[in-house]
């Protein structure tokens, strides 16, 4: 990969993992697109490396703060999670480009729905839901990232909408994201995904992301929870309508 190209990856790098640990996700949303939409590096490669330095954002982020997270709620979407991974894999290689494509439209509007209508009213539900609830928002979760490569949606709409604060939300999050990014790079190691260039890449990126990731647990942007809800329901706006015209695009050939 050309200087230029590394040197943009490990911005891209550094600016998302201080955007996850303020938020508790978005390292994998914001570098995957970014690095697809210009053309820094195959799909495939980036994907194992943002799972690597995914967990270097982890192990900064979350010492010292894991009394913050719900263990029940975390455990209950992680159930959900791992399953259907793999499931959402079998289901797209069952599907026919056409019938992918409107499933993935189908998916984006929902997601731009949620996002719309959770942005504009941002008040947190009364009471915390059930343990299932989180269940299948990892279901569905797991689901989205086997098939195409995007976990966030139902999980970030799950926990945000609880009457949790925002710490809570925050390393909840994380955690959860932990738990895909060490499957993904199990899967990796496995499928010989972790080449000489990718390791260099997480080399070259780790101390980056690790002094993002602590320069947002000690100076993070003075936002209200209730902003911080608006930016993450932003963010699903945006992801929404990313899955839209993808599928649209899709379709169109």
């Amino acid at each position: 990969m050309p200087m230029e190209k590394v040197l943009l990856l490990l911005t891209l790098m550094g600016a998302a993992s201080y955007f996850q640990t303020i938020t508790g996700f978005g390292l994998g949303m914001i570098v995957m697109g970014a690095a697809s939409g210009m053309n820094l590096a195959p799909v495939a490669s980036v994907a194992a490396l943002v799972s690597l330095v995914s967990l270097a954002n982890s192990a900064v982020a979350l010492p010292g703060k894991l009394h913050h997270i719900d263990w029940r709620a975390v455990g209950a979407a992680t159930l959900g999670i791992l399953p259907s991974v793999v499931a959402g894999v079998l289901l797209l290689n069952c599907l026919s480009g056409a019938a992918s494509g409107l499933l993935q439209l189908l998916l984006g509007a929902v997601v731009l729905y949620g996002g719309v209508s959770a942005a504009l009213r941002p008040a947190p539900l009364r009471e915390r839901s059930g343990n299932h609830s989180f269940f299948v928002s990892g279901m569905f979760g797991g689901l989205l990232s086997g098939m195409f490569g995007v976990s966030g949606p139902p999980l970030i709409f799950q926990f945000y909408r609880q009457p949790l604060s925002v710490v809570q939300i925050r390393y909840a999050l994380i955690l959860v994201f932990t738990v895909t990014s060490t499957t993904r790079t199990l899967f990796s190691a496995y499928s010989g995904q972790l080449g000489a260039d990718t390791w260099t890449q997480a080399t070259l990126a780790i101390p980056v992301v690790a002094l993002a990731t602590i320069a947002a647990r000690h100076y993070p942007p003075p936002l209200s929870a209730v902003a911080t809800r608006r930016v993450a329901f932003g963010v699903l706006v945006v992801i929404g309508c990313c899955l839209i015209l993808s599928s649209l695009h899709q379709l169109s050939q």
